[in-house]
């Protein structure tokens, strides 16, 4: 049997009761919703979602068959000029592939055929043969010092810095790292070896990472967000900073207002986009990440509730016109003038659904239409600035990479680990971001580096 708990039910029990069912009640709600949540209506990663439980979507039947249609662009390797060949084998025929009689004469245009094949590697090993002399006049012994720029330890910089893209950028763990430089680079790597050269890495990078730290102010536009990592047996959080040339990564080890406080200084003219965690609430400009809002909307569409269901598709149903007229502006097909004006209709109709929700009286509306209302500058930001963007995917797409290695790694044991997984993030993004080659970057670093010369910066792009 079920009992039905009703408002007249609750009514006839004693004070001290009513408010023990009603404090129940709602916490029951509470856990039925954060049991229901997916990750297409909440903040949960997808990997939280067994691949099984996702719903399969509508196939339209496909007329057409699978592969390359007519008239695509063929892609093939084109052929390398003579000059960039290693080695170039003439294949002359002598007889007649028919008849077996002998060939002469020359063919101008022969037929090409190349093969790409992986050099054999072998490390570059460079000696230094330091002879310890005796002063004629008593016993002192004088040897000779090393060249600028070569490193007490047995590992050159182009060394130092593949083993450390070789751990960050490809994500290997120290013991598969020592694995393939042995097995296949012929280079002899201890075990102990993986660990040194991580660390090698970090104190050459640090400048550049020091300096983009202290740039962060100056950017007109800011993507912040975080996401939890491990360091040892405690939760940390990396943030990350994304402007337009350059990301900037950060652990600390609490997740507050504090922190943006710290890393981002309170007269930051600029825009800051992100989602709407409260400790991101400024004084200046933001913009709400409109992906948040739609996982928001789709939360109150899957809701048990009537009235909480029908404004969720309500709410979804002038977001695709907002957003088409704002990319023909974006893409110059309208002036800001136009946008300006085609707009309004569409903001008129969705503060009517916020007013619609904030006199709803169901808790769930009142508080999320309350919160929208009263910020609603924050949410177009992005069509009254130019070169904001309204979501703040470029953030999630940074700092997917730390997710990656915090999965495959389980965070790190030390604060050196920590700190190492902050440059080279730091590093790689910004080279992504500038177009430049990372390992030639990281190079000259580590080379900088060990002949005590200033690090390259990461801002002379900028």
């Amino acid at each position: 049997m079920t009992l039905e708990i009703t408002e007249e039910l609750i009514a006839r029990q004693p004070p001290e009761a009513q408010a023990i069912i009603r404090a129940l009640l709602a916490r029951l709600a509470e856990l039925q919703a954060r049991l229901n949540q997916t990750p297409r209506h909440s903040s949960l990663p997808p990997s939280s979602e067994h691949p099984h439980a996702k719903p399969k979507r509508a196939l339209r039947r496909q007329r057409r068959k699978s592969g390359g249609q007519p008239g695509h662009a063929k892609h093939q390797r084109p052929l390398s000029p003579p000059e960039q060949c290693t080695d170039i084998q003439a294949l002359k025929p002598t007889p007649c592939r028919r008849c077996g009689q002998g060939l002469a004469g020359a063919d101008s245009q022969p037929l090409r055929h190349q093969v790409w094949e992986r050099p054999v590697s072998r490390p570059e090993v460079i000696a230094y043969r330091r002879p310890r002399l005796i002063c004629p006049g008593g016993a002192t012994i004088t040897c000779a010092a090393l060249p600028p720029g070569v490193p007490e330890s047995p590992s050159g910089p182009r060394l130092v810095a593949f083993a450390g893209l070789l751990m960050a950028f490809f994500r290997q763990s120290k013991r598969r790292t020592a694995w393939f430089l042995e097995t296949l680079r012929h280079q002899p790597c201890c075990p102990a070896l993986p660990i040194t050269m991580p660390t090698q890495v970090t104190r050459a990078l640090r400048p550049a990472d020091d300096e983009l730290v202290a740039t962060r102010p100056t950017p007109p536009h800011l993507g912040i967000d975080e996401s939890p990592t491990k360091e040892a047996a405690t939760t940390s959080w990396l943030w990350t900073f994304v402007a337009g040339l350059f990301t900037v990564f950060a652990g600390r080890d609490r997740r507050a207002a504090t922190v943006r406080t710290e890393l981002l200084s309170a007269d930051y003219a600029g825009v800051v986009r992100c989602d709407r965690a409260k400790m991101y609430w400024m004084r200046g400009r933001l913009q709400w990440c409109w992906a948040h809002r739609k996982r928001d909307f789709q939360a109150l569409a899957d809701s048990d509730d009537g009235v909480v269901k029908r404004l969720g598709p309500d709410r979804m149903r002038p977001t695709p016109e907002l957003f088409r007229q704002w990319s023909r502006c974006r893409d110059g097909t309208i002036d800001r003038l136009a946008w300006k004006r085609n707009r309004e209709p569409i903001r008129h109709t969705v503060e009517g659904l916020r007013r619609r929700g904030l006199f709803s009286g169901q808790p769930q509306l009142v508080g999320m239409c309350r919160e929208l209302y009263e910020h609603r500058g924050w949410l177009g930001t992005f069509g009254d600035e130019e070169g904001v963007e309204p979501t703040n995917k470029g953030s999630a797409r940074a700092w997917r990479q730390a997710v990656i290695w915090r999965k495959l790694s389980f965070g790190s044991q030390r604060r050196a680990g920590s700190r190492l997984v902050e440059t080279m993030l730091t590093v790689i993004e910004s080279c992504r971001q500038q177009s430049r080659k990372v390992f030639e970057y990281v190079t000259t670093a580590v080379e900088a580096h060990f002949a005590d010369q200033p690090t390259p910066s990461l801002l002379t792009r900028v």
